[in-house]
């Protein structure tokens, strides 16, 4: 039977769902990367980091400023993160800070970002042109 000339598919010409799925999930040759190689590559990346950082810490003059200086970034890290807990543990404080950072991001993008081309111009607010 005969539909305009388009011959309707048989059992004997329709792949089997398997034959499918073999098609379409067929594996594909990978070369992996031996485990020498990989370690060697670490190792050589490893040594050269270790390398650059004891030349840098051997050309810093006043060592325990440097020191005093990471304490501090430390001790401000952790005081910010206590800081944030705490205004974290307050029920509706999170929500209206949430509220307050998309408007942030709102107003920043369309100042800045939004028609930077305008800027570019020299099309700038207030300037008669």
């Amino acid at each position: 039977m005969s539909l305009g000339g388009v011959e309707p598919l048989g059992p004997s010409t329709t792949p089997c769902l398997h034959q499918l799925e073999r098609m379409r999930f067929a594996p594909r040759p990978i070369k992996a990367a031996t485990s020498e190689d990989t370690s060697s590559s670490v190792s050589k990346d490893f040594d050269e980091v270790l390398g650059d950082l004891k030349e840098k810490w051997d050309s810093v003059e006043n060592k325990s400023t440097l020191l005093v200086y990471g304490g501090g970034a430390l001790a401000a890290l952790w005081l910010s993160s206590t800081v944030v807990s705490a205004i974290n543990s307050v029920p509706l404080l999170p929500k209206v800070m949430e509220l307050i950072g998309l408007g942030y991001a709102l107003w920043f993008t369309y100042r800045y970002l939004l028609f930077k081309w305008l800027w570019a111009t020299g099309k700038q607010e207030g300037t008669s042109g």
